[in-house]
């Protein structure tokens, strides 16, 4: 089979791992090191433009032959796809045509099992290490490491990558056992800690010596399909919130389960409303960046996120009784659950009030929207009580005038950091 061929399929094949963003990584530059290739002081980042355009790492697998048989899975071992197989050098070749044709800055590799986990690995780690060694690549690299496979070559991965990845797959034991009998999440669990002890050990060594080697400096991530069992949001945020503090991973990425050929009817036959996806990562913001947890964005009663109202405006609708706030003198932690303020503008009202009190004109120049914040606050010549927190139809005052959801942001609050 030609290169571009193989290339087709295994580029295809990749698009359904979300689990590989790129920020974190250190900075290195080809013109002050030697070498090829180069990464920015916050690495590059693999995203998707509002056009729709995948920017920049060349994101491929090395196979989408796989002896697993997940259920979810495209490239399932009973799957009828087409198949494809580049080698190491072959994977090398591509990476570095790409990048001298300013194509990506980077490169994510992952695969499916070829023979034993362990063979796999020695086939991905072939890659990076020719890259690093041979060809002084300075590029960012994103490995994808299997939980099976031996730890020295998932030590080895570490070494030559920026970041690696174990991708959960599922958020429960049930599942995995029900869809993905060859994985273990305890299996997989274990094996982040081995990563996670690796990390700190090699920034411990690095502290001593800016000699000693690093490991996986952006640090590993994983991804979780939404939609594939019944799992409601309450157990997927757990399962994330779990991740974070005890393996200290970067990012959890959701993935929402989109239906494949020849499905098995263990399976749901529709896709998740894509919203559903959307209101997760809010969830997982709200839990990394303002201490939420995850019993206050879900509750026993309503274990799924509101798809139409955000993480935070539903807590806050839900929490009225804490409302309104003072602006200038509540608490940091209190600001950050306000409805529209985000890190930034909690840290410009933290900083503005110092010098005065902040009133109702101030509040554009803080870049706010003021739509969303004026009902649950207090400047010095505002009080919320007066726009009935309590009144009926308060759902609908904060629902989109046109009805439909938008995923993205407005432009306000892009510029603010809000969530």
């Amino acid at each position: 089979m030609e290169l571009t061929k193989k290339l087709a399929i295994l580029a295809d094949a990749a698009k359904y791992d979300a689990s590989c963003a790129s920020s974190g990584t250190t900075k290195r530059n080809s013109r002050t090191s030697g070498g090829l290739g180069s990464t920015t002081g916050m690495g590059i980042c693999h995203s998707y433009t509002p056009d729709g355009r995948c920017v920049s790492l060349l994101k491929i697998l090395l196979t989408n032959y796989c002896i697993y048989d997940c259920l979810y899975c495209i490239n399932r071992v009973s799957s009828d796809v087409q198949r494809a197989r580049l080698s190491p050098e072959e994977v090398v070749r591509l990476t570095l045509d790409f990048y001298r044709r300013n194509y990506i800055e980077g490169l994510f590799l992952s695969s499916g099992i070829i023979r034993n986990p362990d063979y796999t690995m020695e086939q991905i780690v072939a890659v990076a290490r020719t890259l690093r060694v041979e060809h002084q690549f300075r590029g960012y690299i994103h490995l994808k490491t299997i939980p099976e496979a031996a730890p020295a070559l998932i030590g080895e991965a570490g070494r030559w990558a920026d970041r690696i990845s174990l991708n959960i797959e599922l958020p429960t034991a049930t599942g995995l056992a029900q869809l993905a009998p060859e994985k273990n999440l305890a299996r997989t669990r274990a094996a982040m800690s081995g990563i996670k002890v690796r990390i700190e050990d090699a920034k411990a060594a690095r502290r001593e010596s800016r000699k000693a080697p690093p490991f996986a400096p952006a640090g590993q991530s994983t991804q979780m399909i939404v939609g594939a069992t019944d799992a409601p949001d309450a157990t997927i945020l757990a399962q994330a919130s779990s991740l974070y503090s005890e393996h200290k991973l970067r990012r959890v990425y959701y993935s929402a389960f989109s239906p494949i050929p020849d499905a098995s009817s263990k399976l749901p036959a529709i896709a998740p409303p894509l919203v559903r996806e959307h209101r997760l990562y809010q969830a997982d913001w709200l839990i990394r960046f303002y201490g939420f947890k995850v019993d206050e964005l879900t509750t026993t009663t309503s274990p799924n996120l509101d798809l139409v109202l955000d993480p935070k405006l539903t807590w806050a609708l839900r929490n009225r009784h804490l409302f309104p706030i003072d602006l200038n003198k509540a608490p940091r932690e209190m600001l950050l659950r306000v409805p529209g303020l985000g890190t930034k503008s909690v840290a410009r009202i933290l900083q503005v009030r110092r010098w005065h009190r902040i009133r109702l004109a101030d509040l554009p120049r803080l870049h706010l929207s003021v739509r969303k914040v004026l009902p649950f606050v207090i400047v010095a010549d505002h009080n919320a009580t007066a726009l009935a927190l309590d009144g009926n139809g308060l759902v609908e005052r904060f629902c989109p005038r046109d009805n439909q959801l938008s995923l993205l942001p407005d432009s306000a609050s892009v510029v603010s950091g809000q969530l």
